[in-house]
């Protein structure tokens, strides 16, 4: 990395300021003083831009500016001219300036040297990237996380007039281009634009419907784990893209995807798997998954280019290979898990679901979480019993089977986009017959295997585990497994599976699920389930 000669007065004047060299990339060099960060763009043009002139980068400043003050706004402090004083020293100006695209009055254009966005320094322990590293992403950090970009996307007004196919086809090309100067394999790199591209066409009319349906925004653009730190312990994104609107205004699963993709490869699947159901679960946005192969295999191609760039041949490889599996996703399963409450339900979905069909597993639809976010209240937020009369219930099984069908089916609906579906898990008590028959024809309609899972355990063992459940999306108390109790009427009509162990459990159902596998390739062949579990 290299300042701009034009730059180095600026760039020498900075560093006295921080007192030490600045974090470069290729078209930023940040300062980081004890108390205070000063961003300098670089008079740099790539083939994506063009930071040469300095009312460019001025603007563009104020844009980043304002497009990441409404997520960090403690971060973003201002932007502020660097001026040459009349003894021909460098200082900073007013911050007032970042009130136009020209400066202010009392401070002569001609003594504007450069402009610098002035930002609160984060302690380098606290960004998710270096957090990841240290395995320091636990559960609940991942929910937080989850939280924090289901909130920052709901907030976003929905874009108009974008053509999101159109979009993607560039955005891949563009990508492609961008592999081959940074030295990825020629041959590689054109086998994966053909794939990528052919994906893109199969989810074109998806992707426009979505468009329709307000899920294209001009979001974050750069959403990895890099550009989110923790900010008085929550998770906090930064950094999102400002000298692009076009690359930042895109469909949400795609924003969602860098993310995800991330985790996927730096920590584990578990953690990607955990990020997109908490994401689902508070924005009910279950159909994203249908574009989840094309989306993910951009974002890790992304990632490899870059990789390429910096001389990092292994990561680039790695991320290049990424990007192949990722648009040869495994086929789909529908597994529904019912039990009376306390049975263990949502720790078997969770267990199985990163195992479970396209990257990064299955989708976890919970009952209890569809339940609370149809009464608009966080998963762990205690609901009134008027939240669980009989036609509450029916409206959280009808969404709960029409969102196993959208999903299985590829994100819109039964017949889907001709893309393949997700894996589903259907995570509910299902004491009825009719709620049975309802999920599994579910998935009979949109072409994807069923497996149900019954689970079973002693009274005294589901009474234990109800009286210590904490911070849980499910309001079932002693009394209420009692209730439930006297109306079962069984699962006989699904595989009946032992919960008093959740480790005996899961190898229970991994069994069933090998068991429906070698049925499936005895009936369609091996290519049709290539690896369910």
């Amino acid at each position: 990395m290299s300042i701009p000669s034009e730059q180095h007065e600026t760039a020498a004047f900075l560093h006295g300021l921080a007192g030490r060299d600045p974090v470069e990339t290729h078209i930023s060099a940040v300062f980081i003083g004890p108390d205070t960060v000063w961003k300098l763009k670089k008079a740099v043009r790539l083939s994506f831009l063009d930071f040469t002139d300095l009312p460019t980068r001025h603007r563009l400043l104020l844009r980043e500016l304002e497009v990441n003050r409404p997520a960090a706004p403690e971060l973003y402090r201002d932007v502020v001219p660097v001026i040459r004083r009349p003894d021909g020293a460098l200082a900073l100006g007013d911050g007032k300036q970042a009130e136009s695209d020209v400066p202010a009055s009392d401070v002569p254009e001609s003594d504007v040297v450069d402009w610098v966005l002035r930002m609160t320094p984060v302690p380098a322990e606290d960004f998710l990237d270096v957090l990841a590293a240290r395995h320091g992403l636990t559960a609940a950090l991942l929910d937080a996380l989850a939280d924090t970009v289901s909130a920052y996307h709901q907030a976003l007004p929905a874009a108009q007039g974008v053509n999101t196919p159109s979009a993607m086809r560039a955005v891949a090309q563009g990508n492609a281009a961008a592999a081959h100067v940074a030295g990825l394999p020629e041959a590689r790199v054109r086998e994966w634009l053909g794939s990528e591209l052919a994906a893109i066409e199969r989810i074109a009319p998806w992707l426009a419907q979505r468009a329709v349906n307000g899920f294209v925004r001009r979001a974050h653009g750069d959403l990895h784990l890099g550009n989110l730190c923790l900010w008085h312990g929550t998770p906090v994104p930064f950094d999102a893209i400002e000298f692009d609107e076009a690359m930042a205004t895109t469909d949400l699963g795609y924003d969602l995807a860098f993310l995800l993709m991330d985790l996927d490869h730096r920590v584990t699947r578990g953690a990607a798997n955990r990020v997109l159901n908490r994401y689902v679960a508070r924005t009910g946005d279950a159909a994203l998954t249908g574009g989840l192969p094309a989306f993910l295999s951009m974002r890790a191609m992304i990632r490899a280019q870059v990789e390429a760039s910096r001389g990092n041949r292994d990561a680039a490889a790695a991320y290049l290979e990424r990007a192949f599996t990722y648009l040869s996703p495994l086929a789909p399963i529908v597994v529904a898990i019912g039990g009376l409450p306390g049975t263990g339900k949502s720790t078997l979905a969770r267990a199985l679901a990163p195992t479970l069909g396209p990257a990064p597993g299955a989708l976890v639809l919970r009952s209890d979480e569809i339940r609370k976010r149809q009464h608009g209240a966080a998963p762990e937020q205690r609901l009134p019993e008027s939240a669980y009369s009989e036609a509450a219930s029916n409206a959280v099984f009808e969404e709960l089977t029409a969102m196993v069908g959208v999903v299985a089916a590829g994100g819109h609906g039964v017949g889907g986009h001709g893309a393949g579906g997700h894996g589903v898990i259907a995570d509910a008590m299902f004491l009825r017959p009719e709620q049975r028959a309802a999920v599994a024809q579910a998935a009979v309609k949109a072409g994807v295997p069923f497996l149900g899972l019954w689970l079973t355990a002693p009274t005294e063992v589901l009474e234990a585990r109800l009286a210590g459940r904490t911070g849980d999306a499910s309001d079932a108390t002693i009394a209420v497994l009692h209730a439930a109790t006297r109306s079962d009427r069984g699962g006989a009509d699904w595989v009946a599976t032992d919960a008093s162990d959740a480790g005996q459990a899961l190898a229970q159902a991994q069994r069933a699920l090998a068991q429906l596998q070698k049925a499936v390739q005895a009936r369609f062949g091996s290519h049709v389930q290539r690896e369910m579990c």
